[in-house]
């Protein structure tokens, strides 16, 4: 094995024993006895997760758009960007993230864009990440808007400058992963004259539904 430079890569060690602990609504928790070689053999426990998206949406103004979310493991309500779980069978992400924008957003892109991807919690988890930048925004049709219903109903949206949404990362006032990488690298990107943005088809070789 010839690791790159400096990169992340593939290198799956061998599991001789895969044992389901609990069935969960969204993920299940699993216990893998790992072969890392010289190392020994090891037993881990992780959460089995389908996978999310996230959808940065940036207007003319530069303002990225922010939804409000109560999240009960934490007990707070965070400020968050448009996401989703990849948990319909095949559907290509780039598609979720889009249908997510329509159904927590009531809006449309005309461009999109990878701006970055990533582990929530490698240690104990699996669940892969990506967040798109999305641009040319307009409001859906309230005909054709999705109904939203649970949790989901009524959430506030704003709204927010990018730099004042820098600036509210960087001073602890925001906690959602989804929306603290995807804030700081929107802010990269743009310093770079966007030149570091990825298609949003890229390959996604963490992710192991997309190998």
């Amino acid at each position: 094995m010839t690791a790159p430079d400096f990169e992340d890569f593939l290198a799956p060690r061998p599991v001789l024993a895969h044992d389901l602990i609990h069935h969960g609504k969204i993920w299940d928790i699993v216990s893998e006895k790992v072969d890392l070689g010289e190392a020994g053999q090891v037993t881990r426990e992780l959460m089995d997760h389908p996978g999310a998206v996230t959808v940065l949406a940036l207007d003319d103004q530069e303002r990225v758009l922010m939804i409000r979310q109560y999240r009960h493991p934490v007990q707070m309500e965070l400020w968050e960007l448009p996401a989703g779980l990849l948990d319909v069978p095949g559907e290509n992400p780039v598609a979720a993230a889009q249908r997510e924008l329509l159904e927590e957003a009531d809006l449309r892109a005309a461009e999109w864009s990878l701006l970055a991807e990533w582990f929530n919690s490698p240690g104990g988890s699996n669940e892969a990440l990506r967040c798109y930048l999305a641009r040319g925004v307009s409001e859906v049709p309230e005909a054709e808007r999705y109904q939203r219903g649970e949790e989901e109903l009524n959430m506030p949206t704003r709204w927010v400058p990018l730099d004042e949404a820098r600036d509210a990362v960087l001073a602890g006032a925001i906690h959602n992963p989804g929306a603290v990488i995807g804030i700081l690298a929107a802010v990269a990107a743009k310093a770079a004259g966007w030149s570091t943005l990825r298609p949003a088809d890229a390959p996604w070789p963490a992710h192991r539904n997309y190998r």
